[in-house]
């Protein structure tokens, strides 16, 4: 089995043109698969092996979100193989998607946001800091996008970026003149010699995502806000204050860079917790009026 998984990942790689993390996060479940069954011919493994694997991965506390990865991960490998004549079944087809847990992203208030953004002093790695944080909120892109953004990527005039998205898509995407000042500050103060990348260490390379989570982790402990934050937390923030400023779904859709509409309809669902929560506040209908009204936290039936 390991042969046919090197070469499946080759193939994402080269044909596909699959994003280097799917292609790890990929590799590492079929290898976990490989070691649990004993390396088996991929010809020999009955959808009875992908449960007792399923099994396992849940006796040991996976979570379900891991669970489907992993699935999606077999089910893809499998139908690669039988394109290429090494099977001619799918052990997958007969395993049901784990179901999962519907979970709301985090989301910060403006005003949490703007204390994050404002955490950085305007000195040292702080300004790199300053500008990595303002980009994520002003341009609503992810982690692994920011840092692959380049100094030729930014058109300053037309204030937009270019983004290297999911499956190596690329996008234009607007951010705001408080980011690229960021940007600017933060180049300007460098002194190594530099890679083309905008965000880089100490030593002139190229930050990781990783890198990029621990900063704003940082700044989250250092304002003691209550809200796990992460850079996905502030993409999905841009999303949800564009939206309750009047933007339209479709419209925030090509800025995040969804395939799919759907995914970005999640945003509408927290849209209206607030909206009700105003409503809550606001209608006089809605406020207690004595010992008949409804409990605190209900919504009106309507």
């Amino acid at each position: 089995m390991r042969v046919h998984i090197v070469a499946f990942l080759r193939h994402l790689d080269a044909v596909r043109n699959v994003s280097p993390h799917t292609v790890r996060s990929y590799g590492s479940d079929l290898e976990q698969l490989s070691e649990f069954l004993g390396n088996p011919a991929p010809a020999a493994v009955t959808h009875q092996d992908l449960r007792r694997f399923l099994g396992h991965l849940i006796a040991s506390g996976t979570k379900k979100s891991s669970l489907a990865r992993k699935l999606s991960a077999v089910r893809s490998f499998y139908k690669h193989l039988n394109r290429e004549g090494v099977v001619t079944h799918d052990p997958a087809r007969l395993v049901a998607t784990p179901k999962q847990e519907r979970r709301l992203p985090a989301v910060l208030t403006v005003d949490d946001a703007f204390r994050l953004l404002a955490g950085p002093a305007d000195k040292g790695d702080r300004l790199r800091d300053r500008a990595v944080l303002e980009t994520l909120y002003s341009a609503g892109i992810r982690a692994s996008e920011l840092v692959g953004i380049d100094l030729a990527d930014i058109d300053r005039r037309g204030r937009l970026i270019r983004i290297r998205g999911k499956g190596r898509k690329e996008r234009i995407v607007p951010v705001g003149q408080t980011a690229l000042e960021s940007i600017d500050a933060w180049c300007a103060s460098r002194k190594t010699p530099q890679e083309p990348a905008v965000f880089t260490n100490p030593s002139g390379k190229r930050l990781t995502a990783r890198t990029v989570q621990r900063i704003v982790e940082t700044y989250r402990k250092e304002l003691g806000l209550s809200q796990k934050a992460s850079p996905h937390t502030l993409r999905h923030s841009y999303a949800t204050h564009l939206l309750e400023s009047g933007a339209d779904l479709r419209s925030i859709q090509e800025l995040l860079g969804h395939a799919s509409l759907s995914t970005t309809q999640r945003y509408t669902h927290l849209n209206l917790d607030s909206l009700m929560e105003a409503y809550d506040k606001a209608h006089p209908r809605a406020k207690k009026q004595g010992p008949g009204s409804r409990a605190k936290g209900q919504r009106t039936k309507q």
